[in-house]
């Protein structure tokens, strides 16, 4: 529970010290534009009722008072009273608190493969749909971790699509909801074959790329096989900390990637290594097959392929791989 120590005030901004003795210093605009009274808000959905253009373009604090747990704000020359609930106010004081995004490298455990020596996560696929609990612990290590395996899924089409429901809404490709995967003598796609994949991610020349995607093996008749498992927010972690210029270069420069067949032409331009606003990683392309012309000004074409070949060596270390095989 968060308690205001002093405050004081002028016509422009409002300033907090809180009783942790942190400091919160807050512009009239930007307290008049996140009012939380009903004429503001949407008590039920909590979306906004006004466009910043209905707020005057002199707004001002006339006058700031505190009553219980609640910090009351008048505003000139429209007269507006707004509420803030102290908790409210001190979880969201812009300096206080940075906005975070839990789909970075921040809200992630990143792994290398001595993380797993014990084992990979793995829960049954029984336990998985009848449990909540094993389903709630499942979802939370694909948040945390990037993938989970289910043991005992039955082998048959589309099976799959019943896991995925639990994560989220199906969304078709130009391959429809689901695909098999399996050797053919005319391949549109390395995948359909029996040669080994490098370390890859799926389907970069989409825009967006698939979320999340599951593999449920039907049939596996052949010796070798083996999944490998990266962790693509470590590895991008593990560049910038060996060469902060290699990062930049993946980060900052866009790449093409294009995949064709008789049905689909499937073009998208992105970073190798994507950040936010904050300079968190928040995806990573990498897909050596799919990566189409590279189109980059000629001072910095070399410097490019040296990041590009650093971020590859890093991805086909042995020590950041996990390598299991579906059964």
């Amino acid at each position: 529970m968060n308690q205001i120590k002093i405050f004081s005030y002028s016509a422009a901004e409002l300033e907090i010290v809180w009783e942790d003795t942190s400091e919160s210093l807050l512009q009239a605009i930007w307290l008049r534009d996140h009012c939380q009274m009903p004429a503001s808000r949407n008590p039920d959905n909590g979306q906004r009722l006004l466009n910043i253009t209905d707020i005057p373009e002199t707004i001002a604090i006339e006058k700031v008072s505190l009553e219980d747990r609640r910090l009351i704000v008048r505003f000139k020359p429209d007269g507006h009273r707004s509420e803030f609930d102290l908790d409210w106010l001190y979880d969201n004081c812009y300096n206080l608190n940075p906005h975070s995004d839990d789909r970075s490298e921040v809200g992630k455990i990143l792994w290398t493969g001595k993380s797993f020596e014990q084992g990979v996560p793995r829960y049954s696929y029984n336990k998985f749909c009848e449990q909540p609990k094993s389903r709630l612990a499942a979802l939370q290590v694909v948040k945390d971790y990037g993938f989970v395996l289910l043991d005992a899924v039955p082998k048959k089409a589309g099976e799959l699509l019943k896991v995925i429901e639990q994560f989220g809404f199906v969304r078709e490709t130009n391959y429809g909801p689901y695909f098999e995967v399996q050797t053919k003598i005319d391949p549109s796609n390395l995948a359909y074959t029996n040669l080994g994949l490098g370390c890859h991610l799926d389907n970069p020349y989409r825009d967006p790329v698939p979320g999340i995607q599951l593999l449920n093996c039907l049939e596996s008749s052949t010796e070798g096989g083996e999944s490998i498992l990266q962790d693509g927010f470590m590895a991008a972690k593990i560049l910038r900390d060996e060469d902060s210029d290699h990062f930049a270069l993946l980060s900052q420069n866009w790449v093409n990637f294009r995949f064709q067949d008789s049905t689909a032409d499937l073009q998208a331009r992105a970073p190798l290594i994507e950040v936010n606003d904050l300079d968190e990683v928040i995806k990573v392309r990498f897909n050596n097959r799919s990566i189409d012309t590279i189109k980059l000004p000629p001072a910095i074409m070399q410097q490019f392929y040296a990041a590009y070949r650093h971020f590859a060596e890093i991805l086909e270390r042995q020590q950041q791989q996990v390598v299991f095989k579906l059964e």
